[in-house]
């Protein structure tokens, strides 16, 4: 059990380091929120600049709502400490 939670954290804290990252999951939360990512999955899905296997991740991560929510609160309460 302490196994996958310390994977969880390492993956919030990786994600809060990297910029890009960071803005991309704040943007999927938000859109999750407003009941929006349909619309920003078919966007992708159609942009030839994505590779499968990129748009493949995308839709998996934000089909798994609490991960977002998750990975947003994370970041929001360490961006004062960074």
């Amino acid at each position: 059990m302490h196994g996958l939670w310390l994977q969880d954290i390492e993956s919030l804290e990786a994600i809060s380091q990297n910029d890009d990252a960071r803005r991309i999951f704040l943007r999927m939360a938000a859109l999750q929120q407003a009941g929006r990512l349909p619309n920003f999955l078919a966007e992708i899905a159609s942009d030839a600049d994505f590779d499968d296997a990129t748009k493949g991740q995308l839709t998996e991560l934000t089909s798994d709502e609490s991960f977002l929510l998750a990975v947003e609160e994370y970041l929001r309460k360490t961006q004062r400490i960074h």
